[in-house]
């Protein structure tokens, strides 16, 4: 019978290459969980639109998912209680931060958008129950389609009435800031 003995630099270790096996096994992980996170956020991400810019990509955008934001005018502002349908015009705003402060902040540039008769409109129509902030000069965030018709068929419909909450702010922070 023939005997085999090993020596001590024969025996197997784990020492380099199961290393580098560790980090390639880390690093595909790595990238794999960056990829789904990068897919999600593509596929949810929506980008606002503002009313002139619906208007002007009408022909290209009609039909697909979009959000959007303006104005509300209230006076044409419709309700029939029956088939939950409300319809009002949207007014333009400037999605430009910066634009929206030199008209003196958010609820100024509402007022603006809602008192010029230049700014560009467009029809918005939501089923569901009336919100109590629908009212004149609110921001409205709507998701939903624009049809061929020009109309947005909003399926969700958000409310922002900044002139309610204004006041509320510098005493909010003054409170703050004695503490």
């Amino acid at each position: 019978m023939a005997q085999t003995t090993l020596g001590s630099g024969s025996l197997p270790t784990a020492g380099s290459g199961g290393r580098a096996k560790f980090l390639i096994g880390g690093a595909l992980i790595v990238v794999a969980v960056v990829y789904l996170i990068a897919t999600t956020l593509q596929s949810t991400a929506q980008y606002f639109y503002t009313v002139d810019e619906m208007k002007a990509k009408a022909a290209s955008i009609a039909g697909q998912n979009l959000r959007a934001s303006g104005a509300v005018l209230g006076e044409t502002i419709s309700y029939d209680p029956e088939t939950l349908t409300i319809r009002f015009e949207m007014a333009h705003v400037s999605a430009d931060q910066k634009d929206i402060d030199a008209q003196g902040g958010l609820a100024m540039a509402l007022h603006n958008a809602v008192t010029n008769p230049n700014a560009s409109r467009i029809t918005v129509v939501y089923v569901g129950p009336r919100p109590d902030l629908l009212q004149n000069e609110a921001q409205a965030i709507v998701t939903g389609k624009l049809g061929e018709d020009g109309v947005f068929y909003a399926d969700e419909l958000l409310l922002k009435c900044p002139t309610r909450y204004e006041e509320a702010v510098p005493s909010q922070a003054a409170a703050g800031a004695g503490n």
